[in-house]
């Protein structure tokens, strides 16, 4: 109740229309409510009125103080889903644009041209041609602010984000003032020191949400605005990079120092790549599904080389260093495959991982990632299945990539007594999870152990058990052996001196060296044989029809296929098949 008497006297206040007394309102109120992001039903139309009332006042020309008291009131007012709907009209963001100093512009349908005729000239905006739809014109509502108090620019800025992340009526508004326009305007100063941290990431923060949330944003984005080409820049200034040579980076004046010495980067520096990362991951995401030029090729190598940097360099703290190669990972999954040779490119360095004359740092790196990610066993759909995906499509159109993959993931045989998914190593790890419950989790790890074997059967049992195996093998049809349709080259198998000594003893089905077994049927006529093969027959007739079970059987082509009911019911009841005295059922239910 203390809270609502509050809020009345704060509105009462606003009422006046006094700036003074405003501002003193405001201020307390700020203070009050800034950690504050749960909010009571009992004040929703308070605070919907307060809303309305600070609006009116940033319309007014007013000290500076008083216009960021009302931002600050609008941002706290924005956290709350309920109580939107004074900020979300076209009028109120295009006035929270103007003070977040970005230009706004307005697409509208030729049907509602004079409506938005209308808004433009209250407005004073100039008109613009409509270029690339004849139905369609493009206005410019208003000019950005010339506000150069960057406290009330962040303020704005917040206040947007909050609504874009909370309303899908705010995120249409946005789109239609085309509010990417205006940012991008800003993001282009990004080699300029005008801005400080706060307005560069809320920039990158509203970047983000409106990429994350309109499809028709990203589109325009990376058509219309050279998006990747924007946002490379920003990355590249971020990290004060320059470039030795082509498709080569190194920090500023600090080339030719090895990345293990480079000093960390910076909290700021990495809250601001990690938000460049995550925006141009979304206006990437489908960069696989469709053919690339040129140009565009040269741009993802482009972006590809950047990449390779930040996977080189590390944040400062251990928990931000990690999310940090996270988002870096993800991006790279997006590039086009032929474009990850610039992992390869950087030339070997003292103190650089060489393998077969390339430098394999970045794929060492990945490697490791990878594995962490393995060993923390957490969420591994979301967490392990980039990077392993990373490195299998890398191994499998790189010949160097995939040796080197080999040689520390799956080397030469020596241990046969143990199972492949027994022990600490990288293969037992990823054996293990072959038989994961999540299905994706399971495939990926089959799939890079498969291209790390070549795509190769026998090999890929060898190293995994075919109990393990069999998942992968049944989907494409390989279960009776031979090779899959990838190309690799012609090398020869390497055994060692303890693989091939007990090779002859090992079991396919578990990978292992084992100790003979007696054989049940021993000492059997074949007439007993037959009974007993008969009695499992009835017993798979008997699940199948009560569908506990359904059968498989292997086809000449090397996939499983269903066994029909009606063909293992006339199995199991075929008299060529029927024993002479019919099975005790005592010991058929025991079986």
């Amino acid at each position: 109740m203390a809270m609502k008497m509050d809020l009345n006297a704060i509105i009462e206040q606003m009422e006046t229309g006094k700036q003074d007394s405003a501002l003193t309102a405001l201020q307390s109120y700020s203070q009050e409510m800034n950690h504050c992001f749960t909010f009571s039903k009992e004040d929703a139309q308070d605070r919907e009125l307060l809303g309305e009332l600070v609006l009116g006042f940033l319309k007014r020309e007013l000290q500076p103080s008083c216009h960021l008291a009302c931002l600050e009131t609008v941002r706290i007012l924005s956290r709350d889903p309920r109580c939107l709907d004074p900020f979300i009209s076209r009028s109120a963001m295009s006035t929270l644009a103007r003070y977040a100093g970005i230009a706004v512009f307005s697409t509208a349908t030729t049907a509602h041209s004079q409506l938005v005729e209308g808004q433009v000239e209250c407005e004073g905006g100039e008109r613009e041609e409509a270029a690339e739809v004849s139905s369609e014109v493009v206005k410019e509502a208003s000019p950005p602010s010339e506000n150069s108090d960057q406290e009330v620019i962040v303020e704005a800025l917040k206040s947007i984000c909050n609504l874009l992340l909370h309303n899908e009526t705010a995120q249409v508004v946005a789109a239609d003032l085309q509010l990417i326009k205006g940012v991008a305007e800003r993001l282009k100063q990004c080699h300029e020191p005008v801005w400080n941290h706060e307005v560069r990431f809320f920039d990158l923060r509203l970047t983000f949400l409106l990429t994350a949330l309109r499809v028709d944003v990203r589109a325009q984005l990376v058509q219309e605005l050279h998006g990747i080409s924007l946002l490379g820049n920003q990355l590249d200034a971020t990290l004060d990079l320059c470039w030795p040579d082509t498709l080569e980076t190194a920090r500023a004046g600090l080339a030719g120092v090895p990345p293990e010495q480079l000093p960390p980067l910076s909290r700021q520096k990495t809250e601001v790549a990690m938000e460049i990362l995550k925006t141009l991951f979304n206006i990437t995401f489908d960069t696989t599904r469709h053919k690339i030029d040129e140009e565009e090729a040269a741009e993802y190598r482009h972006l590809g080389a950047i990449l390779r940097h930040c996977l080189m360099s590390h944040a400062d703290g251990e928990e931000r260093n990690e999310e940090f190669h996270s988002h870096t990972v993800n991006l790279l999954g997006n590039l086009p495959l032929p474009c990850l040779d610039v992992l390869l490119m950087p030339k070997v360095q003292q103190g650089s991982i060489e393998y077969m004359g390339v430098n394999m740092d970045a794929v060492k790196m990945l490697l490791e990632f990878m594995e962490k990610r393995l060993d923390q066993g957490h969420k591994l759909k979301e967490t392990l299945l980039p990077s392993l995906n990373l490195l299998t499509e890398s191994a499998r159109i790189h010949r160097e990539t995939r040796k080197f993959l080999r040689s520390k993931v799956l080397p030469p045989l020596r241990d046969v007594k143990n199972r492949p998914e027994v022990g600490s190593a990288v293969r037992n790890k990823l054996v293990r999870i072959m038989t994961h419950f999540d299905t994706d989790v399971k495939d990926c790890a089959a799939e890079f152990l498969f291209v790390l074997c070549k795509e190769n059967v026998s090999r890929f049992i060898k190293y995994t058990g075919y109990g393990n195996a069999a998942g992968l093998l049944a989907a494409r049809g390989l279960l009776r052996g031979g090779r899959d349709s990838g190309i690799y080259s012609e090398d020869e198998e390497s055994e060692t001196e303890e693989y091939r000594e007990a090779k002859a003893h090992i079991n396919p089905i578990t990978g292992v060296v084992q100790e003979d077994q007696p054989n049940p049927m021993e000492g059997m006529t074949e007439e007993q044989k037959e009974i007993e093969a008969m009695k499992l027959v009835h017993m798979f007739d008997r699940l199948s029809r009560t569908n506990l079970i359904q059968p498989m059987q292997l086809g000449m082509d090397g996939t499983m296929r269903e066994i029909p009911p009606e063909d293992l019911h006339k199995l199991a009841h075929n008299p060529l098949f029927q024993p002479e005295e019919p099975a005790n059922s005592d010991s058929e239910a025991e079986a």
